[in-house]
């Protein structure tokens, strides 16, 4: 029967080879404990703007992923006037403020600086922002700035705005963003607004004065307003903000899969490698009597004991280092500034059980493995691994990569949806495939790999030792072929997909130069028109608009401005037809009955309309670039001419910069999983061979020699892991670059990282030769030293 006392005993001196899978379990409890605390921390937030106001009237719905975050429906001004009427005099209500924004950028030395929304004056006291200098903006021209941007009350300044450059004066100064127009001028610049703040009085009974006010916007608008309050002003967060949150939760989720999935993999690893050693330690416990249960019940016992200690401590490390990857998500644009960490038992409780149950799972095949151990094991000796390839193996390793070959050669014709898929699956099945023909797979690419180094004895101990112990030579490169085909594979795809996108961008125009902003959020009117020749804006106006639901919308110059063509899948979920008038509502609150001229099956957006008419019902719309005939290298106001090439080389750097923080925290994790775990297979064996390396230094080896013969062989087998993984990597990167090449029309290079390629391989080879080195040499030390003590009664 397994006990306490006989699992202490177990456990006693094998607490090296439990090293590695207590780390694993420690760190993949730190990123569950860490993942879990920001993901339940990733709640919207009540915007900073609204802080000071108790009660929150706005318009229905939530921006989210179901509608691509497109802002809520608006209310036109004349709506807002009716709520504003009904609502002041609630009893209790203090003031009621319209937020009327628009876009508008103070221009500092040049350039456009600090926030890129104007508003109204008076929703100032909604945040609460005070003026530090000067006065408030009562007339048109005058505004309020943040005094971080270092201008002065009465001097000039331009705010740019989506028609162009506009010149103001100084007039006030405030503690925070701006600008800040007059009331009357933000009414005339500003379009359709979603939410009013409400002041209350001091002393007024917070529910009554808001069923006072929900019955007042229920006889306004009836079901088209919300009133928040407390907690539920978050419901008001920009969609900005909405899509961001999203954006670090899919991270901190892929985050926190990923870590699990390592964790398991590694202590599934360290577990198999344990019970090939102990094959003979299982094989005597059969023959006193122990069943397959209790073996099995033994391996667990060392997985949940380990695991306990180590879960618990990975959520202590967790919750320390939370709050500083809260801060590296911010900063990294996946999380809104609002973003701040908040501590909860709950978490934490179920990372600990969630690292504890990743051991458990680690251990369960190899808890199979050892249950099947037979009392004769004990008199057979598995140093060289055994014959690790059974019938199951080999069907499953050859279907593995003859899918995966198959699905690679299938990506060079799949479409856009199923391209990133099919080379992902295809990576994934030829990396299964490999592993499990490893036995079969690294004998003749050890001979090839040793055949260099084979004339000195060190370099010919390495290889035949490599070659015999086949076990732990696939132990030892699995984790590398990992870490270099997932490292080559993600580095591959970034670079040939920005390549084709490049290489499509170049050949689909003839323009001389693309405009694009710079320190701005789009385009101005004013900059598209200095920029393109007289009379010839031809770059689409984005907006959105609203049927049943938020619509893209595009504002193209072919169509008059009573016309709209829609796409076809909005006009059948509609029941649109051509020559029909449907009522489009747009940014500024205003319906607007437009006929559909056409339904076209390519739209570049889900509704089209001409740009005159989006200028005239939305006042901050921005155009992202456009074409124009101008030369590279000019400048106009929030915008600058680059080059076709210097465009898509921009998008690429931008690209990649985000793909590269996102690839940080999920290769990073990956690396660093596959890192340790080479070090524990290298930690491991040394111990194992413990025999083997004294029999050497009794032989006449120094120690330098013992050390460099294990140092070359875990060198040797590192390289084999690295060339296995670029076999994984590279046939699923040509069916993308085929892929690619099929969807653009124009030849795409495959680009691989070579730099970092060989910066991933160099890392693998310090950890395995420098823990091989470390290890083997205390071992062999420790051994030759042991046996060569003369005999005394206590270890005769």
């Amino acid at each position: 029967m397994l006990t306490p006392s006989l699992l202490r005993c177990l456990l006693r001196g094998r607490w090296t080879g439990l090293a590695g899978t207590f780390v694993a379990l420690c760190l993949g409890a730190a990123v569950l404990t860490a993942s879990a605390l920001l993901l339940t921390s990733a709640g919207p937030r009540v915007p900073a703007r609204y802080a000071a106001a108790p009660l929150l009237v706005h318009t229905p719905g939530v921006p989210g992923d179901d509608n691509n975050f497109a802002e809520n429906r608006p209310w036109s001004p004349e709506t807002v006037e009716a709520l504003v009427r009904a609502l002041t005099p609630v009893p209790g209500v203090a003031a009621a403020v319209p937020d009327r924004a628009f876009y508008a950028q103070a221009v500092v030395r040049g350039r456009p600086a600090g926030a890129h929304e104007a508003r109204g004056w008076s929703t100032a006291a909604l945040a609460p922002h005070r003026l530090v200098a000067g006065r408030p903006p009562v007339r048109a021209g005058e505004v309020a700035l943040d005094r971080a941007l270092g201008l002065a009350p009465g001097s000039p300044v331009t705010l740019l705005t989506a028609r162009g450059p506009a010149p103001y004066t100084v007039i006030g100064l405030t503690d925070g963003p701006g600008p800040y127009v007059s009331d009357g001028e933000a009414a005339r610049l500003g379009g359709g607004m979603r939410v009013i703040g409400l002041l209350t009085r001091p002393g007024a009974d917070p529910a009554a004065v808001r069923a006072a006010v929900r019955r007042a916007v229920l006889g306004v608008v009836g079901g088209s307003g919300r009133v928040l309050a407390g907690p539920d002003r978050a419901a008001a967060e920009p969609a900005a903000d909405a899509r961001t949150r999203w954006i670090g939760m899919q991270v901190l989720t892929a985050m926190a899969l990923l870590g699990g999935f390592v964790s398991v993999f590694v202590v599934a690893s360290t577990f198999a490698f344990r019970v090939t050693q102990r094959r003979r330690e299982f094989g005597l416990l059969r023959a006193v009597g122990a069943t397959p249960r209790q073996v099995r019940l033994i391996v667990y016992g060392e997985a949940l004991a380990v695991g306990v200690v180590a879960a618990a401590a990975g959520a202590l490390l967790g919750a320390a280092v939370a709050p500083a990857v809260g801060g590296v998500l911010v900063a990294a644009g996946f999380g809104p500034e609002s973003f701040g960490v908040r501590f909860t038992p709950l978490p934490v409780a179920a990372a600990v059980v969630a690292g504890i149950t990743a051991g458990l799972l680690g251990a369960w095949s190899a808890s199979g493995r050892a249950a099947r151990v037979r009392p004769l094991e004990a008199l057979r000796d598995h140093a060289a691994g055994g014959t690790p390839m059974t019938r199951v193996r080999w069907i499953a390793g050859v279907v593995s990569v003859a899918g995966g070959l198959a699905l690679a050669v299938a990506s060079g014709s799949a479409g856009e949806d199923a391209l990133v898929n099919d080379v992902l699956l295809a990576a994934m099945a030829l990396i299964a495939g490999l592993t499990l023909l490893a036995p079969v797979v690294f004998p003749p690419l050890v001979r090839g790999f040793s055949w260099p180094i084979s004339r000195p004895a060190v370099g010919m101990l390495a290889g035949r030792s490599a070659m015999t112990a086949v076990r732990r030579t696939a132990a030892t490169a699995a984790p590398v072929l990992l870490t270099v085909g997932f490292a080559v594979l993600v580095t591959g795809m970034v670079r040939t997909t920005a390549a084709a996108y490049a290489a499509e961008r170049a050949a689909s125009t003839s323009a001389a130069a693309v405009l694009v902003p710079d320190g701005a959020p789009g385009l101005s009117d004013a900059a598209l028109a200095a920029a393109s020749a007289p009379g010839a804006i031809t770059a689409p106006l984005p907006t959105t608009v609203y049927g049943g639901r938020p619509l893209s919308a595009l504002g193209d110059g072919g169509l008059a401005g009573d016309e709209a063509a829609v796409s076809e899948w909005v006009a059948r979920d509609h029941g649109w037809r051509t020559g029909d008038v449907v009522p489009l509502t747009f940014e500024d609150g205003s319906t607007v009955r437009l006929r559909i001229a056409a339904v076209p099956s390519g739209a570049p957006a889900e509704v089209l309309v001409s740009r005159d008419t989006v200028r005239a019902h939305d006042p901050s719309a921005l155009t992202p670039e456009a074409y124009v005939s101008r030369p590279a290298g000019m400048v106009f106001p929030g915008a600058r001419t680059v080059s076709v090439a210097d465009r898509a080389a921009g998008d690429q750097a931008e690209e990649d910069r985000l793909v590269w923080l996102f690839t940080l925290l999920l290769v990073g994790v990956s690396a660093g999983y596959s890192g340790l775990a080479i070090v524990n297979t290298q930690v491991m064996a040394a111990s194992a061979r413990a025999r083997e390396f004294a029999v050497l230094r009794l032989s006449g080896a120094t120690r330098r020699q013992v050390t460099a013969a294990a140092a070359v062989e875990a060198a040797l087998v590192t390289g084999i892991g690295a060339v296995l993984g670029l076999a994984v990597a590279v046939p699923a990167l040509l069916g993308m670059r085929a892929g690619l090449a099929q969807k653009s029309g124009a030849a795409v290079p495959l680009v691989v990282p070579w730099p970092t390629v060989a910066a991933v391989v160099a890392a693998c080879l310090v950890l395995a030769a420098g823990a091989s080195t470390v290890f083997s040499g205390k071992t062999s030390f420790t051994l030759k030293n042991a046996q060569s003590k003369p005999p005394t009664s206590e270890n005769a």
